[in-house]
């Protein structure tokens, strides 16, 4: 193993079951080692996504029996590596990276593949933009893409006033997509008005049903893209034309998606899911090179993300509540002492 100056130990942030924020707790464990085609990350910053909230309540894809490491994605400094000669290009290489599944990157040091497990970042890039560079901006590049291939030229976005769903947004305003954005409360409704958006409905309007379906058919929109689920996947499907689809890529509202047969049977609409997961590993190296490159150059614009809150790792159970309370204020990071 080639390295730097690294430590025996290191702090994690540890979920000791899955009963959410009150599960985190601290601890020291010894500093991982890189094998073939690895590389050891020292860990700069990582941000506090919906996705992280459902590992902690065992809602996600992944589910290992805590105690377990949670955390999706982070960026860092690469200190050492396995043999390999990726593990060499990468080394003293600022880089974001993926948790593999088994453990995540809420740790000083994270161990990860040099295969899709991490990616260089521009130079331009700062360490705490690059920690959110992965799960949203690549999200939002690939709606993008999917949008553009169905042909729609409008659709329908829920959870609007989100970090991934202004991504979401502007993307497609600069491609030219008319973007109906959803949110569930007023001050959501003004600041997402105050930033240009033209068209932006509250679920929580007496009239929201009537006025979605009006302005779907009105735009002839097929396509709503759905972060909620729950009983607003069903409304979303009740305002669309015949032959739309809803893509459900969250559970916000943590309640399984909502449909009547009548939709489903009479209408030919249907939902479908999306998993960033999966969809990347359909790609080839290339292809996914590309989509990194292309998210690279649009941190700053289309896919930048603004940082409201910052936590040491001890604080890791106030910083889930602080973000579980203000979800669209901006991200909270957390970062290592």
């Amino acid at each position: 193993m080639t390295q730097q100056g690294i430590p025996e130990q290191m702090t994690v942030v540890v979920l000791d079951s899955y009963s959410g924020a009150e599960a985190l707790r601290v601890e020291q464990r010894p500093v991982p080692k890189p094998g073939k085609d690895e590389v050891l990350v020292k860990i700069a910053a990582s941000p506090i996504n919906p996705s992280d909230l459902a590992v902690l309540t065992g809602h996600y894809g992944y589910k290992n029996l805590p105690p377990l490491i949670p955390g999706g994605e982070a960026s860092g400094t690469v200190v050492a590596v396995g043999p390999g000669l990726m593990g060499r290009y990468f080394l003293g290489k600022q880089v974001a990276c993926l948790s593999q599944g088994d453990t995540g990157v809420w740790a000083e040091y994270v161990v990860t593949t040099t295969k899709g497990g991490v990616f260089p970042l521009n130079k331009g890039v700062s360490l705490e933009q690059g920690a959110m560079s992965i799960i949203n901006p690549l999200t939002a590049s690939a709606f993008l893409q999917i949008i553009k291939q169905g042909g729609h030229k409008a659709i329908v976005l829920t959870a609007a006033a989100s970090s991934v769903g202004q991504m979401i947004a502007r993307s497609c305003q600069s491609a030219g997509i008319k973007v109906i954005r959803i949110v569930r409360r007023d001050a959501q409704v003004e600041m997402l008005k105050q930033r240009g958006s033209a068209i932006v409905l509250n679920s929580s309007d007496s009239d929201f049903c009537q006025r979605l379906h009006d302005i779907c058919h009105q735009n002839q929109v097929h396509l709503a893209l759905d972060a909620v689920a729950g009983s607003l996947t069903a409304q979303l499907l009740e305002a669309l034309p015949p032959h739309s689809k809803v893509t459900v890529y969250g559970g916000l509202s943590e309640q399984a998606p909502q449909a009547s047969l009548d939709q489903i049977i009479f209408q030919s609409k249907a939902i479908d899911g999306f998993w960033l997961v999966p969809w990347i590993e359909k790609k080839n190296l290339l292809q996914i090179l590309l989509l990194w490159r292309r998210a690279q150059k649009l941190l700053g614009t289309d896919l930048k993300t603004e940082i409201r809150e910052r936590y040491p790792f001890e604080d890791a159970r106030q910083a889930v509540e602080d973000y579980q309370n203000h979800m669209t204020g901006g991200k909270v990071l957390l970062v290592p002492n």
